[in-house]
C-alpha cells in the first residue's frame, strides 16, 4: 500500500466515505494544534493531540520525551477516532508530513494496513481549492483492535549495535547530529557510527515528499544499500517522517522510539560530536 495520498485522490475518496481522516498539526514550540484545526480541517477530520495519543510520558533516560503509547491506550484513540476494521486512515499537518507520520508510523506499527499520509498535507490542500470546514468533528466510535508488532522497532542497544553492522540514520538537523547546538536535550552530538541524514531534505520546496526516484538516490549517498537500516531523530517523531521517506524509496527501515532524547539522558552511553 503506498503511504502517501495526494490531494484529488482522498477528495475523490472523501466524496465516497471510505476514508478516516486525522488532523495531526504539532510542532515542537507549538504542540497543541486544536485551535487552528478548529478554525479550518478537511472535511470530517478528527484532531489528534500528538502529545496526548500519539506518545506517552515516561522517564527520559529510558524512554524519552514522547515514548511510545500503551497499546490499550492507542486502541482507545483510535476508537475515538471512529477506526473500524478494514478502514482506511490518513494523517496530515501543516509541517510537511513531520508530525502526521508519527500517526501513519504508530497505527501501522499497530496492525493497521491502509494509512496514508497527505502528501504536501494542509498547504497542498489548499493549494488544489480543495473546502475546509470549521468547527469540532465526534465521530461515531470505532471497534478497531489493534496489536503492536507490524513495524521493526530498536532500543539503545540495537541502535547501537547497528551503527556499527548497518545503517543508522540521524534525522535531526546537522547542526544538532554535528553537536555544534542543542535546543531540548541534556548532551550534543550523535550516537557513535550514525549517519547524518536530515528529514527535511525529503521534502521538495513546496512541502511535498519528493521522488522515489530521488529519495533512492539520497538513500544511497548515505551509505544505504541491502543491509539493514534504522533511524532515529530528538524524540521519535520526525524519525518516523524518515521511515515513511524510506518507505516511498522502497526501504523497510526500524525506528529507535527513545532516539536522542533517550540516549542523551543516559550518562552511560557515549557521545560522538563533528
Amino acid at each position: 500500500m503506498h503511504p502517501l495520498v495526494a490531494p484529488g485522490e482522498l477528495s475523490a475518496t472523501l466524496a465516497e466515505g471510505a476514508v478516516v481522516v486525522l488532523d495531526v498539526r504539532w510542532r515542537l514550540d507549538r504542540p497543541d494544534g486544536r485551535p487552528e484545526y478548529l478554525v479550518a480541517h478537511l472535511p470530517g477530520a478528527v484532531y489528534v493531540s500528538l502529545d496526548a495519543e500519539l506518545a506517552a510520558h515516561g522517564l527520559p533516560a529510558t524512554e524519552g520525551r514522547h515514548p511510545l503509547p500503551d497499546i490499550a491506550d492507542l486502541q482507545a484513540a483510535a476508537r475515538r477516532w471512529g477506526i473500524r476494521p478494514g478502514d482506511t486512515v490518513v494523517a496530515y499537518d501543516d509541517l510537511g508530513g513531520m508530525s502526521a507520520a508519527r500517526a501513519w508510523w504508530l497505527l501501522r506499527h499497530a496492525g493497521l494496513e491502509d494509512v496514508r499520509v497527505l502528501d504536501g498535507g494542509l498547504a497542498a490542500w489548499r493549494e488544489a481549492g480543495l473546502p475546509l470546514e470549521a468547527g469540532e468533528v465526534v465521530p461515531e466510535p470505532g471497534d478497531v483492535t489493534l496489536e503492536y508488532g507490524a513495524m521493526p522497532v530498536l532500543d539503545a542497544d540495537a541502535a547501537a549495535e547497528l551503527a556499527v553492522t548497518g545503517v543508522l540514520l540521524d534525522a535531526r538537523a546537522g547542526e544538532r547530529y554535528r553537536g555544534e547546538v542543542e535546543p531540548v536535550d541534556p548532551r550534543a552530538g550523535h550516537i557513535p557510527g550514525a549517519v547524518s541524514l536530515p528529514t527535511a531534505g525529503n521534502l521538495r520546496p513546496d512541502g511535498r515528499m519528493r521522488s522515489p526516484d530521488e529519495l533512492r538516490r539520497r538513500a544511497a549517498e548515505a551509505g544505504i544499500d541491502a543491509g539493514a537500516v534504522g533511524v532515529y531523530c530528538g524524540s521519535g517523531v520526525t524519525a518516523a517522517h524518515e521511515v515513511l521517506a524510506l518507505e516511498v524509496a522502497g526501504v523497510r527501515a526500524a525506528l529507535y522510539p527513545g532516539s536522542w532524547s533517550a540516549w542523551s539522558n543516559d550518562p552511560a552511553r557515549p557521545v560522538a560530536t563533528g
